[in-house]
């Protein structure tokens, strides 16, 4: 299901740098395709080597616009430092939820062979079960309301990591204020970590700086041996995607609309996520920089 402006749902908390618990891991993964709903009852939690840990309460989201008839409301309990419970779902103003819409779930299930009442348990069940928004892996058909999905658990895993009950209220649809945006992941995964900027002039992203950085602060795109080797197992690089990934940004001017570049899946989707997230501050006016505490597993 393909919404009309996916909202990547950064939220701002009380604290002055913003630690979001989003994706970890860089682009070992990149050959990894989309997954249907089934393929989620395999998913186990990885070991964690990085990322802040959560405590314990219930941490809650809710969309203050409706789009299409729906906004998301969502709320994930932590007890014992572990995701307990994931309620992620759709609600129209009478407070019906989109997987008992009949006609909507016949409608998409025709189109995509799947639906709400489908992709809806399919996701919250991988949440609770891999611990990671990141390893929630995109459902076939589903493939906007899944990133939509991983956004808004990452923004609840990152309340959890501050602990931060206060719900989260997304301004899902407001105009970009103009400014510059930035995100940095705090930890490394595999060498590397994200360091993401983007422009906004006019209301429109007129620049995108999304990259991958080591250490001494130097571009992956840079690291001739990673794309030879990228290159020759999936028939791309840093210095292709990473390209393409910010072109298909100003182009297009929204995170969803952005298209996944073949063989590089995951790094497509993490940029995706940390994308929706500047947009989300930039609706806000928030120029506040986003230190991303990102989760990181044992290969």
């Amino acid at each position: 299901m393909k919404m009309k402006k996916i909202v990547s749902g950064f939220a701002v908390v009380a604290f002055s740098t913003l630690a979001l618990a989003a994706c970890g891991g860089n682009n070992d993964k990149d050959t990894a395709s989309s997954s249907s709903a089934s393929s989620s009852e395999a998913a186990k939690p990885a070991e964690k080597e990085a990322g802040g840990d959560l405590k314990d309460g219930t941490y809650k989201l809710e969309e203050k616009n409706y789009d299409n008839g729906y906004r998301v409301v969502f709320d994930m309990t932590v007890k014992d430092g572990k995701i307990t419970k994931s309620n992620y779902d759709y609600l129209n103003e009478d407070g019906k939820s989109k997987q008992k819409d009949a006609d909507y779930e016949k409608s998409m299930k025709e189109k995509t062979k799947t639906g709400p009442k489908e992709y809806i348990p399919a996701l919250n069940k991988s949440l609770e079960q891999t611990q990671n928004p990141d390893a929630v892996e995109v459902v076939t058909g589903a493939t906007h309301s899944s990133e939509n999905f991983k956004n808004y658990s990452q923004q609840l895993v990152q309340a959890a990591q501050a602990g931060d009950t206060k719900t989260i209220e997304i301004d899902n649809g407001a105009a970009l204020k103009d400014g510059t945006y930035t995100l940095e992941e705090k930890n490394y995964s595999n060498g590397y970590r994200t360091v993401f900027n983007m422009t906004v002039a006019d209301g429109k992203i007129t620049e995108s700086n999304f990259d991958m950085v080591d250490k001494d602060g130097k571009s992956k795109k840079d690291d001739a041996d990673y794309e030879k080797n990228m290159k020759a197992k999936s028939g791309v690089g840093p210095k292709e995607y990473i390209e393409q990934l910010n072109k298909g940004l100003v182009e297009k001017g929204a995170p969803a609309d952005v298209e996944v570049v073949t063989g590089a899946t995951h790094s497509s989707h993490v940029f995706q996520t940390y994308a929706a997230q500047l947009v989300n501050a930039a609706e806000k006016g928030n120029t506040t920089a986003i230190q991303v505490d990102n989760i990181v597993t044992k290969n």
